[in-house]
């Protein structure tokens, strides 16, 4: 597996255990719809909210906020992705679009931040 592929999984599972921390249970990952993909779907810790968490991971964010790799293309992928799984499996939780930044720290450990309801698909 490439280097990037590794740092991506290893923030992918950093995300993942930072949300069920919170109280979020994990629906999915790594869910797939032809090229569009969905990082991490959650349940929110209420069970009032699907979450779509869009991923992004970096060795560091000196240069780069990994926040701004979400780019409105991006949003709309994000979107159709979240219409194509809720067509497939229905929920009466209201969608809910978030992004979770993960930076590794030169000691190793994950720096995350989660922005919670990042963006509406509707307003792009």
């Amino acid at each position: 597996m490439a280097q990037h592929n590794q740092l991506g999984s290893w923030g992918e599972d950093c995300a993942a255990k930072y949300l069920e921390n919170k109280g979020y249970a994990i629906i999915d990952r790594d869910w797939k719809s032809g090229h569009r993909d969905l990082d991490i779907i959650a349940a929110s810790p209420d069970n009032t909210e699907i979450i779509f968490a869009e991923v992004k991971t970096r060795a560091d964010d000196k240069i780069f906020d990994p926040v701004d790799a979400v780019t409105p293309a991006k949003m709309r992928n994000l979107a159709i992705a979240a219409n194509t799984y809720l067509k497939m499996k229905p929920s009466a939780m209201e969608p809910r679009f978030d992004i979770i930044a993960v930076v590794r720290n030169a000691d190793g450990t994950p720096k995350i931040r989660h922005i919670e309801d990042a963006f509406n698909p509707c307003l792009l």
